[in-house]
């Protein structure tokens, strides 16, 4: 009950301690589900060491209808092995970023999330009761809880929803067959029947209808564009305008009509009412609205004070120290100060990336690294003697580390601190390659500094390009009532790391010489870095100091020698630092030649940045006066924009190949406006898988255009239904302008059938390209070629005729396993190293297509498509049923082949026909670099996959009876 005094009743109902999964690390979280008044709040408090008494939390997440707690399925090739057993949760709310959890799987817990689902039981009972709109009067500022990255996860069970409950789904269970029988290696029969075949794939299909987000696409991130984030400065006190409340009372009442029509994300164009085609916009869709008018209104003052910051903001100069060494897997052997302290004065900032931290197994598979702590520890002991510091940030990702320290003093005015990784080894996801990053806001200024470590060798600048568009594709940052923030979308930008770029020279005595001649500028016109940046191939809008110290790369390891081993590797400047953005002025950049503990000498640069610091009253002032503009505007006018186009059609959409289109929103009202991208009623989200907008929110000045991207990328969690037909290239978008009509843009277009993402039983039965298969279900006569014909007589099922008779194995899987077998046994670091995009997409295309002799591209990429291929499959090669038992069996050679001999025919004869060419593999180990340990831990994770619903709970020691299960198979004998 409330008081006349306005004290609220207020009751912590119950509370459990979690771990927020952010960037590699757990951060402590307290949850609280507190009842205020009849109405429940989840609260999500980030230091609950520090609570004593009833909790206040730090982020308030209201119990409604748009409250959602999501049980997570995580897909992830590189993961913590743990003994604990944990589940992980996703929050979804009102006003509030999603949150990614791990919680104790005990009583406290489930107690815990039963009293939430109670809670969100009697609000869905309750009668709403429309609130009178008060004028705004901004909280504040709250200091950002870290919330975790969009990850490519599968939701299996909601655990508490509300109108966008997550489905879950029942794992398929097939029949097979378990008489006794000789199973070797050169028995191919297929005893089910073509119908048993359909039904098994509608039950894959239904397995594999799961909401997940979508992979990023590899490539480059958009340009920044104007009114896309708020500023990230708090408000000050916000002035009381007179005569406000009456105003927004009305406009509240109005907004929400009380209509709500039945509309569905399967609604068929052609049966639109005619008033649609009329006008693109209506009034209809008010109830999927995400936010309050109020919270709007706060996000628009803040959008407008932002773009008036020159007028409140003064320019400081603040020196950053910025340090990279690539220390090839070395422990400090000595002090760092001829590195760390080489200036006179401390700087304000540091700033040290590191590469190839740590080389052993544990780094690369399991993410642990006992020489993180002791680096960590040697740079703070040599950090500049005239100055106090604070490690403010710490990320890792297993050779890859950025560590952040400040000055004391300035510690109070860094605020939005965030850190994110992205790997781009092999499928995007080993880390061996990859960037680590560090994002902040020092005063007014918003800083992000990136620590990489791109593709080796000589010839692969093309892949260094790459895996550059790929960090900044994928690298985004998630902050509390932020949309994502990309590289790109900060003031300063700075790139450091072991780069790998090097000369498009390939006489290392001629480069050795004109190092000796001192002719650098001479030798740097054939660095590969300098020629991607003039032709626009990557780094475009960084820039460079001048380079006067020789290359830093490769030394024998304690000394000032050139590389004199048997590889000989030619000089170059691997190790750099470059940046984008205002005021940022380089003061020195050079090496470090006196530390000799790695092949590579450290790098470092000194920089004089102007920094925006805020000067309060004048920002109170301007504050002031837009808030009174905005009450004068708001009162006599409504927001309008146009579109320049609302139908989009996407032609011959394909399998891991984006698509972009684009159209313009224009702010033709007289009033600024905020713009998003709502769900339609009870859909999870406000578009299918395969699509996405770009920039899906934002703020428009009057007159001010912005524009918006449409991509549509169909990866491993769509394909499977848009190749069976229960998916289609088609959507509706419902752009929504608050105060303000919706819009409904419509796309559209036709979807190219892959042999990825089909199941190995319907692939077996198709003896001609995919592509030419009108419908996959559809397996008649055989209308290939002879040559198509004769390349796949003879993985038919011996005595059987080509009409009736599938496949031993499915011919896609013999094209790319024969030509790895045939071309690549000794190719270094196979299965180490990632293909190139573009080769990719022609190998798919190619297997899409044809039945070909040979496939194009490198051996890397052909690997690559291997897995991707493993990947993509609906049922992985051992089949969701056996999961258990195979895990079970791990410990027994003979009960692993048993179980291997139960699988369905398709399934057997691949798993077989896999391991028989790893053990291949394997005796070329000298010269591919490949182990039995790391093969099995990267295949097992594609043969051996959880079924959907146990996912979450899959823990480290199931993990790793998977890798056990495939290392028994790779260390024994040859089959019978």
């Amino acid at each position: 009950m409330e008081s006349t005094l306005g004290i609220c009743n207020e009751e912590c109902l119950a509370t459990v301690k979690g771990q927020e999964l952010r960037s590699g690390q757990k951060e402590p979280r307290l949850l609280s589900l507190i009842e205020r008044n009849g109405e429940f709040i989840l609260g999500v408090l980030a230091t609950p060491d520090a609570v004593v008494s009833r909790p206040v939390a730090q982020l308030s997440i209201p119990v409604n209808h748009r409250f959602e707690i999501i049980r997570e399925a995580e897909e992830a090739l590189l993961i913590d092995f743990s003994d604990d057993s944990c589940i992980t949760i996703r929050i979804k709310g009102e006003k509030s970023p999603e949150l990614m959890l791990e919680l104790q799987d005990d009583e406290r817990t489930q107690t815990f999330l039963t009293q939430v689902k109670s809670a969100q039981e009697q609000v869905a009972i309750k009668p709403s009761k429309p609130k009178a709109m008060e004028p705004l009067t901004p909280a504040a500022f709250r200091g950002p809880v870290p919330v975790p990255p969009q990850r490519a996860t599968k939701t299996v069970t909601s655990l508490v929803g509300g109108d966008n409950q997550a489905k879950t789904f029942n794992t398929p269970v097939s029949n097979i067959n378990n008489t006794a029988a000789n199973h070797n290696a050169t028995e191919y029969g297929f005893g089910e029947s073509l119908k048993n075949t359909v039904k098994v794939e509608e039950k894959k299909n239904q397995q594999n209808r799961i909401v997940a987000s979508r992979e990023p696409p590899p490539v480059p991130t958009l340009p920044p564009r104007k009114a896309s984030f708020p500023p990230s400065n708090p408000l000050p006190p916000a002035p009381v305008p007179k005569d406000s409340a009456a105003p927004f009372q009305a406009r509240g009442s109005s907004v929400i009509p009380n209509t709500k029509p039945d509309f569905r994300s399967e609604f068929d164009y052609m049966d639109r009412p005619a008033s649609w085609c009329d006008s693109p916009a209506t009034n209809s869709m008010r109830p999927g609205m995400y936010s309050s008018e109020a919270g709007q209104r706060e996000n628009l003052i803040k959008h407008r004070l932002g773009k008036k910051e020159k007028e409140y903001v003064d320019i400081q100069p603040f020196s950053f120290f910025i340090g990279t060494w690539n220390v090839n897997g070395q422990s400090p052997d000595s002090s760092l100060e001829p590195w760390l302290c080489c200036d006179p004065d401390p700087p304000d900032i540091y700033a040290v990336g590191f590469q190839e931290l740590d080389l052993s197994t544990e780094a690369f598979f399991y993410m642990d690294s006992s020489k993180e702590q002791v680096w960590i520890e040697a740079v703070e002991r040599n950090l500049h003697r005239k100055a106090d510091y604070k490690r403010i940030r710490v990320i890792r990702l297993v050779g890859m580390m950025l560590v952040v320290f400040v000055k004391k003093k300035h510690k109070k005015h860094i605020k939005e601190l965030a850190a994110e990784h992205v790997g781009t080894g092999i499928m995007g996801k080993m880390g061996n390659k990859g960037g680590v990053a560090v994002r902040f806001v020092f005063h007014n200024t918003s800083f992000c500094i990136v620590n990489c470590h791109l593709a080796a060798h000589v010839e692969d600048f093309e892949r260094r390009n790459q895996d550059y568009r790929d960090i900044c594709a994928r690298m985004t940052f998630h902050l509390l009532d932020y949309p994502p923030l990309s590289i790109v979308k900060h003031d300063v930008v700075i790139w450091l790391g072991d780069l790998n770029y090097r000369l498009f020279l390939y006489d290392a005595a001629e480069v050795k010489y004109l190092i000796a001649e001192n002719a650098l500028k001479k030798l740097q016109e054939f660095d590969q870095l300098n020629i991607q940046r003039q032709t626009k191939r990557a780094f475009t809008d960084f820039m460079e100091g001048e380079i006067n110290f020789i290359p830093t790369y490769k030394y024998d390891t304690k000394t000032d020698r050139w590389d004199s081993s048997g590889k000989c590797r030619i000089p170059a400047w691997c190790d750099r630092i470059l940046w984008r953005g205002s005021n940022v002025q380089q003061l020195k950049y050079r090496s470090h030649m006196e530390m000799k503990t790695s092949d590579h000498k450290p790098v470092s640069s000194l920089f004089r940045i102007g920094v925006k610091v805020v000067d309060e009253q004048r920002q109170k002032r301007v504050f002031e006066d837009i808030v009174r503009a905005m009450d004068r505007m708001e009162n006599d006018f409504l927001p309008s924009v146009s579109l320049s186009r609302i139908d989009f059609t996407f032609k011959d959409v394909k399998f891991r190949q984006l698509q972009k289109e684009r159209f313009l929103i224009k702010n033709d009202g007289q009033v600024p406006c905020h713009f998003a991208f709502i769900p339609k009623p009870n859909d999870p989200s406000y578009c299918k898988s395969w699509l996405r907008a770009e920039p899906s929110d934002g703020f428009l000045e009057p007159s001010e255009t912005l524009e918006i991207y449409l991509e549509v990328y169909v990866s491993k969690d769509s394909v499977t239904l848009l190749n069976s037909g229960q998916d289609s290239i088609y959507d509706i978008l419902v752009l929504h302008l608050d105060r303000g009509k919706d819009y409904f843009i419509t796309i559209s277009g036709n979807y190219l059938s892959s042999c990825f993402g089909t199941s190995l039983e319907t692939l077996c039965r198709i003896k001609k390209p995919v592509r030419e298969v009108t419908n996959l279900i559809d397996l008649g006569e055989d209308n290939g070629t002879e040559k198509e014909k004769s390349m796949v007589h003879f993985l038919l099922v011996d005595g059987g005729s080509s009409e009736d008779i599938p496949l031993k194995i499915p011919k896609e899987v013999w094209i790319l396993v024969n030509h790895l077998f045939t071309k690549s046994c000794d190719q270094e670091d196979l299965f180490q190293t990632p293909g190139l995009q573009e080769e990719l997409q022609s190998i798919i295309d190619c297997l899409d297509t044809s039945i070909p002799q040979s496939l194009p591209g490198c051996n890397h990429s052909v690997a690559e498509a291997l897995l991707i291929f493993l990947e993509a499959l609906p049922e992985p090669v051992v089949c969701y049923e056996l999961y258990q038992r195979c895990l079970d069996s791990s410990h027994d050679s003979r009960l692993c082949k048993q179980l291997i001999s139960q699988l369905p025919r398709a399934h057997r004869n691949v798993f077989r026909y896999l391991m028989s060419f790893l053990k291949e593999l394997l005796k070329h180990s000298n010269n591919n670099n490949l182990t039995a340990n790391l093969i099995a831990t990267l295949f097992a994770s594609l043969l051996i996959r959880p079924p959907p619903n146990m996912a979450s709970r899959q823990s480290g020691q199931d993990r790793q009876k998977a890798i056990n299960f495939i290392l028994g198979f790779l260390m024994s004998g040859d089959e019978d």
